[in-house]
């Protein structure tokens, strides 16, 4: 398949671009898009020259256009970079008699619904979505429309056109931001899930729409298309949970990342907005002559992850805990790994003693069963002893629930 792609180094175009590499390129394998190979794709942009843009209309089998103008000095330039480039690439693929599928990227404000009324960059985007469905009804040529909402993700250019990406580079890198109206709800798409929309258009599965209003309305005959996964998120919403992750590399802690999660979007754009050179922090190391033990990540409902270091012949443990329990898993080194159930048998005599012998070369997870003490030694002389180690529950030192005990 033969793919243009107008807008290619923005935002949106930019996200799509290197996901359709990687299915040209082996790297992304899934099924689904085996019926997209071979792939070629053609990148369009402001320093495409006509001739170049003429031949990809000729060659194309699909069409995404995401050329636009968002933010010009003149509104007037509203209708010519949105409008008019349309016109241009449309008249091209006429031109050729060339009746691919193409795709529109419109926006939620040529609704001109509530406070997009008036709005010149709406009314742009409008006559851009009338004059591809003018062309649909001309050709029989196959348009997708979709207005999109406030878009984010990786790459989202700050201080620009999403208050997402301003609100993570200024809370990443410590700028100073405002937020006039916390209480200001938003529809977000994550630019992933719009990416994997447009994939799947085209493989002839777009979800369509109506439209009532600003809400999408699915229909099998919609005459727009739409994006499925949004999320409706206050500013104040927003900038907490940023806070909150900026804070994770003091406190450890992590929010629900469960699939599909707004949270788990949001972190995963974050992330992308530090400097280079910011993107490593120190962790607090407890230490003694025994070796040390550092707190890695910590959830409110996924317990805890520490690295245990220990120092040559070093035995470390020998407690027992109530509720909490741990998976241990050595990495380097190798260990001896005890444990006995707490308290006398029938006979009145102590339990038997498990023991597990467990190195790095031969990954082994051993469990520390509540009600049983344990104990880990360094079986090396020379070298330390490396462990990671997860909890049930992060630790808590108001209800600690360990107790001394010898294995």
């Amino acid at each position: 398949m033969r793919v243009l792609v107008t807008g290619a180094k923005g935002f949106v175009g930019r996200n799509l671009v290197e996901s359709l590499k990687a299915i040209r390129d082996g790297k992304d394998r899934r099924e689904r898009y085996s019926k997209l190979l071979p792939l070629t794709i053609y990148e369009c942009d402001l320093d495409t020259s006509r001739v170049e843009l003429s031949l990809y209309c000729s060659e194309a089998d699909f069409v995404f256009n995401l050329a636009g103008v968002n933010r010009p000095d003149d509104p007037a330039e509203f209708m010519q970079g949105n409008f008019g480039f349309a016109s241009e690439l449309l008249g091209l693929l006429e031109h050729h008699g060339n009746r691919c599928p193409v795709m529109l990227a419109s926006s939620a404000q040529a609704s001109l619904e509530g406070r997009y009324a008036g709005s010149a960059y709406g009314e742009s985007k409008l006559a851009g979505e009338d004059l591809f469905f003018d062309y649909s009804d001309r050709t029989g040529a196959p348009v997708l429309v979709y207005r999109f909402p406030n878009l984010y993700g990786k790459w989202c250019r700050p201080k620009y056109n999403s208050a997402v990406a301003t609100f993570c580079d200024a809370i990443a890198n410590d700028r100073p931001y405002e937020v006039n109206d916390s209480s200001v709800e938003l529809e977000l798409l994550y630019i992933d899930d719009l990416v994997e929309e447009m994939l799947g258009a085209l493989l002839g599965q777009e979800h369509r729409c109506n439209y009532k209003g600003l809400q999408p309305v699915p229909s099998g005959e919609g005459r727009y298309c739409h994006v499925p996964t949004t999320d409706h998120v206050a500013l104040g919403q927003i900038v907490d949970l940023l806070e909150s992750f900026k804070r994770s590399r003091e406190d450890l802690s992590v929010p629900d990342l469960s699939e599909g999660t707004f949270s788990k979007k949001l972190w995963s754009t974050f992330e992308s907005y530090f400097d280079g050179g910011s993107l490593a922090y120190p962790l607090r190391a407890n230490v003694d002559e025994r070796g040390s033990f550092t707190e890695f990540l910590r959830t409110s409902d996924r317990g805890q992850v520490s690295v245990n270091v220990s120092r040559p012949g070093v035995t470390k443990g020998n407690h027992w805990h109530h509720s909490k329990w741990e998976r241990f898993l050595v990495v380097t080194g190798e260990a001896l790994i005890r444990l006995r159930r707490v308290g006398l048998d029938a006979e009145g005599e102590l339990y038997p003693v498990a023991e597990y012998r467990v190195s790095g070369d031969k990954p082994v997870v051993v469990e520390m069963a509540p009600g049983m003490t344990h104990s880990i030694t360094n079986l090396s002389q020379t070298d330390d002893l490396v462990t990671l180690i997860w909890a049930n529950e992060p630790f808590d030192p108001a209800k600690p629930d360990t107790f001394y005990e010898e294995v």
